[in-house]
């Protein structure tokens, strides 16, 4: 069984085309900003689901999807629960059905490397390049989603690179300048996605009974995101603010 969160249909931003998003119950990282903080626990408010539960519902939204779209894993994390996914891709492969994987990349074993085989593309969330600013922001290293994005290139795996800039946390010039030195010759890198801090999940943590303690964070002004792509795009051909 995979215990899902929620699903989002006709989803825009987690992929290419139009999506199928299934939002996965479990994380380990701690983001400040998280979105989704009710994805966090493993248990949660996520329901034992079957993946012949999932495979129909992909399926009967293929039409929808076009050349481009598909179904996007979400969380969460999603490699967390990688072998109970693995059917369900294999499933989705026969169906022919497009296979996205959005991760941290924090979590390596042998079904994470069998799910990422199988997945058509990986958005590869890198929160932070410098470590110490990693853990402040997250509570965890960074050190296995480099040496993921490391094997995704050797492997020939495409995906594709997101960065949550939030003021304060992640903007910063000499750390996105260390991140473009350190991944301009990957050839798997198809784009990279600038993802704009917002609050739309402020209110899941009162909800929640919980504390947000990014209160004083402002979101990102239009000149610090075109300043922030001016500093991808001297590294990257294909910079995006999504």
């Amino acid at each position: 069984m995979i215990r899902v969160h929620s699903y989002e249909s006709l989803g825009t931003y987690d992929g290419p085309g139009i999506r199928l998003v299934v939002f996965l119950q479990g994380c380990n990282f701690r983001c400040l900003y998280c979105a989704n903080p009710d994805t966090i626990d493993c248990k949660g408010e996520g329901k034992n689901t079957a993946p012949e539960d999932i495979l129909r519902m992909a399926v009967s939204q293929k039409p929808f999807f076009g050349k481009k779209g598909g179904i996007t894993f979400s969380g969460g994390e999603p490699t967390i629960q990688a072998k109970a996914l693995i059917p369900l891709f294999r499933m989705l492969k026969e169906a022919g059905i497009h296979i996205c994987v959005d991760t941290n990349g924090s979590v390596w074993n042998e079904s994470v490397k069998d799910l990422f085989t199988l997945a058509d593309l990986v958005l590869l969330d890198v929160k932070e390049f410098n470590d110490e600013r990693h853990h402040l922001l997250t509570l965890r290293s960074n050190e296995q989603t480099l040496q993921t994005a490391a094997w995704l290139e050797a492997n020939e795996k495409p995906f594709w690179l997101r960065y949550v800039l939030v003021q304060g946390y992640s903007a910063f010039r000499e750390d996105i300048e260390a991140l473009g030195k350190h991944f301009k010759d990957y050839r798997m890198i198809e784009r990279v996605e600038i993802l704009p801090y917002h609050t739309l999940g402020v209110h899941k943590y009162e909800a929640m009974g919980l504390s947000y303690q990014l209160n004083s964070v402002k979101q990102n002004t239009p000149e610090q995101l075109e300043e922030a792509r001016a500093l991808f795009e001297v590294y990257f051909n294909k910079v995006f603010v999504n």
